[in-house]
């Protein structure tokens, strides 16, 4: 069968284009390629023998044109980090590019579509275990258009065979969004804003990709939405002990109080969108110290038999050999 999978410059869908390709699957990749991250991976994934198409999901042609001749799409491709956009942006991007890309699919008569939502749909929980059947409260405009996406996957139940995977923080060889942490540990520098308190389940890429093709082919997915984080609950401030032990580091002791990063935050926001600048910091990166998740695993494990396996010890470890590979860290 083959198989279309956007966003494969990102993180999560490079490594799932690498693992598909490595079990001998006929992929078709869409990515944007808009930083030296991005370029690295298109460039990984070229000496793979995989090329990648580039444009606007959102466009129908555009859609139409990668899906033709497909089985199943695995659409991961969403506008996420972005802090110097419009709204407006995520809609056409999270929401116009999911209904292109179901519309196409649909057309095209793929069998399965897995669309790849996010656990921000549930906003922040304070305390208590989270599953699929939890209210949704997204608290950003990713997690509302993410959401928005969810609801037209849903919509096409009766014609395609669909299957939503909220996916939670992930890691590994390959991701950039930790790498700051790891540098910040290795060097001496790290600070822990807030108490370090807030619980975590991150989810090691592999475990992930694994989860992801069990979704894409398991008779029991049809039609369900999983949550998929690692196994593991820890604090951030286990996170950062463990990652420091990974580098043989000091665990990092200094914390400063959360409240001055927000407001500044608040602040850079208000400030630099309207010019459609980057702000230095904003408030969705500051989810990292406050923000807690603890999901249950027990849908995912009965029905498609899906457990992660890599504890965030080993992951870690294994994350910074492959920094220190890349020139990252030192050595």
């Amino acid at each position: 069968m083959r198989v279309l999978l956007t966003g494969g410059s990102g993180f999560i869908g490079s490594r799932l284009a690498l693992a598909a390709r490595g079990r001998q699957l006929d992929v078709v990749v869409t990515g944007q390629v808009n930083n030296d991250a991005e370029r690295a991976r298109v460039d990984e994934m070229k000496r793979a023998g995989i090329s990648i198409e580039t444009g606007p999901l959102q466009d129908a042609a555009f859609s139409r044109q990668v899906v033709a001749g497909c089985g199943l799409v695995i659409h991961l491709a969403a506008a996420q980090h972005e802090a110097n956009v419009p709204d407006s942006y995520f809609e056409a991007v999270n929401v116009g590019g999911t209904r292109a890309l179901l519309d196409a699919s649909r057309a095209a008569g793929v069998k399965r579509f897995v669309y790849g939502s996010t656990i921000g749909v549930y906003g922040s929980a304070e305390a208590g275990e989270l599953d699929e059947e939890s209210p949704t409260r997204p608290e950003n405009i990713y997690g509302q258009t993410k959401l928005a996406a969810e609801r037209l996957v849903h919509q096409e139940a009766g014609s395609l065979e669909t299957c939503i995977v909220r996916i939670s923080e992930t890691y590994g060889p390959g991701d950039f969004r930790l790498l700051k942490l790891f540098r910040a540990i290795d060097r001496g520098a790290f600070m822990m804003i807030g108490n370090g308190e807030n619980r975590r389940q991150a989810m090691h890429v592999d475990d992930l990709i694994r989860g992801l093709l069990v979704a894409a082919q398991h008779p029991a997915a049809v039609g369900q939405v999983f949550v998929m984080p690692g196994q593991e609950v820890m604090t951030t401030m286990e996170m950062v002990a463990s990652v420091a032990r990974a580098l043989g580091k000091p665990v990092p002791r200094l914390r400063l109080p959360l409240w001055p990063f927000v407001a500044a935050a608040a602040v850079f926001e208000a400030t630099f969108k309207p010019l459609g600048i980057q702000p230095p910091i904003h408030r969705r990166r500051l989810d990292f110290f406050r923000k807690t998740f603890v999901f249950s695993t027990k849908k995912a494990e009965e029905l498609l038999g899906f457990v992660p396996r890599i504890p965030f010890a080993e992951g870690a470890r294994e994350t910074a050999a492959w920094y220190r590979e890349q020139g990252f860290l030192s050595h």
